[in-house]
Order: structure tokens, then C-alpha cells, then sequence
């Protein structure tokens, strides 16, 4: 009996898990997957409906599956000097969000006080608005300020030419506009630790997605100064924050010494990297870490100057400094190769 229920429960947790993907086939994307009848698979389904974890609309073979949502919460909150990212958590954020288990719990603590805190300290805005929906599966958060704007901040903190700089430097972490109060880590693991992490502001959008590993900037119109965070995270994902701070942490002291560069992030639109100049923008700051993993994914060749700059010149500028090429193809690979060589 132990087993039957067990089974019913891993039946519903992936039904909930995968019906965003297949809202018009989850009866029969399920039933493949556990090797069972559709019949059975919608005994599950109308159980989930009556539960109110699911909603349902069409009839028969038209019917269209999703999730409901649980909670909708919005709150506004003035920034001041008495305003504190611990207290907002513990007596809003935590409850809204409910029973967890404790490693997802975890994560929604260090992503909400770390954006949160950003926004406090580094907005220049007056107000924070904090928007949390939940379901049976997800949560997700939305965090805004009216501040300046965190790309420009940036762009203008640390002397870019152009906003969509930012993006880059933010993807590969240490970056702060306040060294003596901050470490420059919090965007860097957090955008690391959730499924779904976007950052929006101005006409710049940072994303990043933990199953496919990528940064990349759209670009739109002005939107406005204001910044928003975007947070979304399976209530049933076996990530921990240990875990991800080591994978680019080492030591007891869990020293930040490795970091992954998307490579694509340095070119915009349809422009080849070709260029010293775009290896140098690139690099900038990587000499702050010991291992550098360029990331290639996106792009389909670079020039002998760009390779050039990276893999010969500083790699003999920093010796101690482990570059790593990944999800090359065989036009990058020969012209890392012939740069070394």
C-alpha cells in the first residue's frame, strides 16, 4: 500500500513538474513516461483539478491543462533608513511563501535578501515593489525599484561605453559599484541558484536559465529607468545553495576563484569577434579569478587577432590563470589551437 501511494504521489509531482511544457498532452506525455494508461494518468489529473492545484478548459481531446495559482501577492515598500532585507523576509516574504522543503526555502532566502538588498542600497530609487506567485509546482518572484537603473549604474560606475557592457560584467561576477560594502557575488549565484533568473532595465534584459547555462542580452525599447528581477523556482529541485557555491568556490574559506564567460555576450547582433578590442572587453576583469571558463555556445567563429589576445597573450600575461574553452565547434577549436601553437 506503501508503495501504491509512493508511486501516485511521484505520478502527481511530475504531472505538476512538466504540464507548463505539455498543457495539451501531459495525459499523454505522463502515461509514456510511467509506462501506464491514459485512463490512469486522468484519475491523477482530476484528483490535481479538485485539489485546486490544477485548472482545466476545453473538453476531451481539446482540453488544456495548467497550474493554478495559490497565492497572488503584491507589497510596496518605501526605502529608508529603517527599511532592512532580513525583517522583510521574515515577517512577509517567508510566510507568503510558505512550507517549503528546506533547501528550496534556502535558495528564496539568499536570492530575495541579496536582490533585495541590492535594491536598497544601490537603486537610488524611493520604493520597492515586491510581487510573489506561487503554485503546487513553482514559485516565482518579482522584485522592482524606481531607481536609476542597474545597467546604467553600472555602465557609468565603471566607465563602459555602452550599457549592454553591464550584462557582461555582471555574467561573470565580482562586480559592485561599492566595494567597501560589497563583495559584487550576490547577482553571480544568484541568477545561478533559480531555474529562471531575468533582469530588466531600461531597454537591456539579462537572462539566465540553469538548464540551458546562458547569458544573452535582448535588446527593446525603453521600458524605463527602473529595474525589475525576475525569479522563478521548482518547489521540488534537489538544488542547495552548497552546491552551487561550489562549483565555483574552493578552500574552507569558499574562496570565489571560478567563474564562466559567455562568450557570445561580448559581440552584438551578427558581428563576428574578430577584434583585439572585443577580447579585451572580454577579459576585463577575469584576472581576478583562477580558472576562466569561455563559454562559446551561440557563437560560430572568431578571428585569429580575438583568439590571439585571449589564448596566447594573456594567457603568458597570467600564467596562473586556468582558461578553459567549452561547446566549441571545429572552426574555434582550430583557431584556439593555432593561437597556442
Amino acid at each position: 500500500m506503501t508503495k501504491l501511494l509512493t508511486r501516485s504521489e511521484n505520478i502527481r509531482t511530475f504531472i505538476l513538474e512538466h504540464v507548463e511544457k505539455h498543457p495539451s498532452d501531459i495525459n499523454t506525455f505522463t502515461a509514456n513516461h510511467f509506462k501506464i494508461t491514459r485512463q490512469a494518468v486522468n484519475r491523477h489529473l482530476l484528483r490535481l483539478v479538485h485539489e485546486g492545484s490544477l485548472s482545466v478548459s476545453g473538453r476531451t481531446k481539446d482540453r488544456v491543462y495548467k497550474l493554478s495559482a495559490i497565492t497572488n501577492w503584491v507589497e510596496k515598500y518605501d526605502i529608508d533608513e529603517n527599511l532592512a532585507e532580513d525583517v522583510v523576509w521574515r515577517d512577509d516574504v517567508s510566510k507568503i511563501l510558505g512550507e517549503m522543503p528546506d533547501n528550496v526555502k534556502d535558495i528564496w532566502h539568499y536570492g530575495f535578501t541579496e536582490m533585495f538588498n541590492n535594491a536598497i542600497d544601490h537603486s537610488e530609487g524611493k520604493n520597492i515593489i515586491v510581487a510573489i506567485k506561487t503554485t503546487a509546482a513553482t514559485a516565482e518572484m518579482m522584485i522592482v525599484d524606481d531607481g536609476v537603473g542597474i545597467f546604467k549604474k553600472i555602465q557609468k560606475a565603471i566607465n563602459l561605453m555602452d550599457e549592454r557592457h553591464a550584462v557582461l560584467e555582471l555574467a561573470k561576477g565580482k562586480l559592485t559599484t561599492d566595494p567597501e560594502n560589497h563583495t559584487g557575488e550576490g547577482i553571480f549565484f544568484t541568477s545561478r541558484m533559480f531555474d529562471k533568473f531575468d533582469i530588466i532595465s531600461g531597454g537591456v534584459y539579462f537572462s539566465h536559465s540553469f538548464d540551458e547555462e546562458e547569458d544573452w542580452i535582448l535588446e527593446q525599447g525603453e521600458i524605463s529607468s527602473r529595474t525589475a528581477v525576475w525569479m522563478k523556482l521548482s518547489n521540488h529541485t534537489a538544488r542547495t545553495t552548497k552546491k552551487i557555491f561550489a562549483k565555483f568556490t574552493s578552500g574552507d574559506d569558499l574562496v570565489f576563484n571560478k567563474t564562466v564567460v559567455p562568450v557570445k555576450l561580448a559581440q552584438y547582433g551578427d558581428e563576428n569577434l574578430i577584434s583585439r578590442s572585443q577580447a579585451k572587453r572580454l577579459l576585463a576583469r577575469v584576472d581576478r579569478f583562477k580558472i576562466v571558463m569561455f563559454n562559446f555556445e551561440g557563437v560560430k567563429n572568431i578571428g585569429q587577432a580575438f583568439a590571439d589576445e585571449i589564448f596566447r597573450v594573456f594567457q603568458q600575461r597570467h600564467p596562473e590563470i586556468e582558461l578553459i574553452p567549452y561547446n566549441t565547434n571545429s572552426e574555434i577549436k582550430r583557431m584556439i589551437a593555432r593561437s597556442k601553437g
